[in-house]
């Protein structure tokens, strides 16, 4: 058996913006003195005059971002989640979303993967905040191949995306010829019949290896990545959740207003049924090794699977 590759979709970030830089001359990066962190180095590398430091100054970032898009430029903005969804949201909201500009924020460092950096710099929330800007696009990508098609997507459209990334390696899932990634469109990974696992990030992978573990015990799952968090493909959803009765949604992420928020939302209003929401249940995250913060909250495959399993009964 082949090892798995695992890639961390910050550095599928930085290796797209490159990529793009070819074929877009009017995409620009910018960075708060975390280029090496973020990845952004590469662009930088490759195009130095398209690339802006603006040091730590995550709102004047944004700001400047926000202006450079009004003369024509894509601007992708760079951070940790923690500060381009959190310090600088109101820079966000008022700025970029209310105006509706061309932006694109690629947040890293996302979730309670950031592992030893503990609670102050693991964004659970970040999801939430973004859903709540009209109009903004948020975005989640599960491994390298779905990362970098996410960053041509955003690049593609004209307005606000937000996109989150991760600082761990995580499995590469989505190398094969079929894939196809279309923004706002959830993808069906497994068919089942017994219930509807919706997930998103990192926790796609975890989902599928519950739903083999599931399996074992003649518990037949779907599968569902939903890589766009906003717009939602509801379609799908509500489609998988007529034909189980019984959906579990899994984020990196605060059970409170990310996907599960949303998923939830499109379910009351379309086709009511049991849900079970994992994820940060309402807590701030800790110091610890990035596995070790994922099995300890429920987020790896046997979490997941145990979790279900509870559910089901």
């Amino acid at each position: 058996m082949s090892e798995v590759v695992k890639i961390a979709t910050r550095e599928s970030y930085g290796n797209a913006l490159k990529e793009l830089g070819a074929e877009f001359p009017n995409l620009v990066v910018l960075d708060a003195d975390l280029a090496a962190a973020t990845k952004t180095g590469v662009f930088k590398k490759a195009y130095p005059d398209r690339f802006f430091d603006c040091g730590i100054a995550e709102c004047n970032m944004i700001g400047i971002a926000a202006g450079l898009a009004t003369t024509g430029l894509i601007p992708f903005a760079s951070s940790f989640a923690m500060f381009a969804a959190g310090r600088a949201y109101e820079q966000v909201r008022n700025s970029v979303g209310y105006p509706h500009l061309n932006v694109k924020i690629g947040a890293t460092h996302a979730g309670i993967t950031v592992g030893e950096d503990g609670a102050t710099h693991q964004c659970n929330e970040d999801l939430a905040l973004m859903r709540t800007i009209p109009g903004m696009v948020v975005m989640c990508p599960s491994d390298d191949v779905e990362a970098k098609a996410a960053v041509r997507a955003a690049l593609e459209y004209n307005g606000p995306v937000y996109i989150r990334f991760g600082r761990a390696a995580v499995p590469v899932i989505n190398d094969r010829p079929d894939y196809k990634f279309e923004m706002g469109k959830g993808v069906l990974l497994k068919e089942g019949k017994d219930v509807t696992i919706v997930a998103t990030g990192i926790c796609v992978d975890s989902a599928l290896q519950a739903a083999e573990m599931l399996k074992a015990d003649g518990i037949d799952a779907e599968v569902i990545n939903i890589h766009t968090i906003k717009p939602l493909d509801e379609d799908i959803i509500v489609k998988s959740a007529q034909k189980t009765g019984k959906v579990v949604t899994v984020e990196e992420h605060s059970v409170i207003g990310g996907l599960g928020s949303a998923v939830c939302d499109a379910l009351c209003a379309k086709y009511p049924v049991p849900v079970k929401k994992l994820g940060m249940q309402d807590i701030f995250g800790e110091s610890g090794s990035a596995s070790a913060l994922v099995e300890k909250y429920h987020l790896d495959g046997k979490g997941v699977y145990a979790d279900i399993k509870d559910f089901l009964k």
